[in-house]
């Protein structure tokens, strides 16, 4: 509020925006600084705009309403089925980004959230980089498919800036991101299944705490792309938002010794294939996922 008071009425008279746009001009600049104050922050020319309803409306399915430099303007609008059903849960405020040439609407939807129920145990759930994700029920969900596609997108990319000519130009801006999208979308399938099940059994969801983990752990120079690549936060998040909109309880327990710890007798032995007083030989995923159900309860 101190900013807004201080540069509302410079900004507007030298700019000649519309009230409610110097408004989230300043709310946007309030914000990034909140994350960090120790520098002076950019921002891009053509980056994101934070809509609200003072200066957006959707007319019904096929446009949308929006305050500009030149007074408000009406604009058509096209999304898929899917979003069709959630327009009417739209809430909020929008943000208008530029990608590639095309203006998007990235909407705040308000999703009911189900009661929490109470879990008469939890599904651990071990994430890894060979395996994404290992449960406590047996299901195993390789990373083989993800990072078969990394290596080849890499060595594509990597031809492609060496050849550097105009044409290679276009076809990296072509493919630019497509292997994060194809992450996210197995991302949301597991993410997916594990809380269906969970549901479906009246169990929560147990999780490693892999925060700060790339700052914890120090891997080869030639393994560092696929660790720094691994998005087992994005996992996460997708589990956290999923479970809370099917009223599924979550439970995050540390991650320390739960490779090395014995389901049956919970001693610890440092060797990852071998574990506790049994003569039992375990893989280092399946006993993790099983040392975390307790952990959670």
């Amino acid at each position: 509020y101190e900013l807004h008071r201080l540069v509302y009425y410079d900004i507007k008279n030298a700019y000649k925006l519309p009230s409610q746009l110097v408004v989230r001009a300043i709310s946007k600049v309030a914000e990034s600084y909140k994350v960090d104050r120790t520098c002076i922050h950019e921002f891009d020319r053509h980056g994101s705009i934070i809509y609200d309803q003072r200066i957006l409306s959707f007319k019904g399915l096929d446009s949308v309403s929006m305050n500009t430099l030149h007074g408000r303007i009406r604009i058509p609008i096209v999304f898929g089925e899917y979003q069709k059903q959630k327009l009417s849960r739209v809430h909020g405020q929008a943000d208008l980004l530029l990608k590639n040439g095309t203006f998007y609407l990235a909407v705040v939807v308000d999703l009911p959230e189900e009661p929490e129920y109470e879990a008469i145990d939890y599904i651990g759930i071990d994430l890894g980089v060979k395996n994404i994700a290992t449960t406590s029920d047996g299901r195993n969900y390789s990373g083989d498919t993800i990072r078969k596609k990394r290596i080849t997108t890499a060595k594509h990319r990597n031809r492609l800036q060496k050849r550097g000519t105009r044409s290679a130009k276009r076809r990296l801006k072509k493919i630019s991101g497509k292997e994060k999208r194809f992450q996210r979308s197995v991302n949301h399938d597991i993410s997916k299944e594990i809380v269906a099940e969970a549901k479906g059994t009246g169990r929560g969801v147990a999780l490693e705490d892999l925060c700060n983990i790339n700052q914890k752990t120090v891997v080869r120079h030639n393994q560092r792309y696929i660790r720094m690549s691994w998005a087992f936060n994005q996992l996460r998040q997708y589990i956290n938002y999923k479970a809370g909109v099917s009223g599924v309880p979550v439970a995050v327990v540390n991650p320390y010794n739960t490779s090395r710890e014995c389901p049956g007798c919970h001693t610890i032995n440092k060797r990852t294939d071998r574990t506790g007083t049994h003569s039992d030989v375990f893989n280092a995923d399946i006993v993790a996922k099983q040392t975390m159900s307790p952990r959670s309860i």
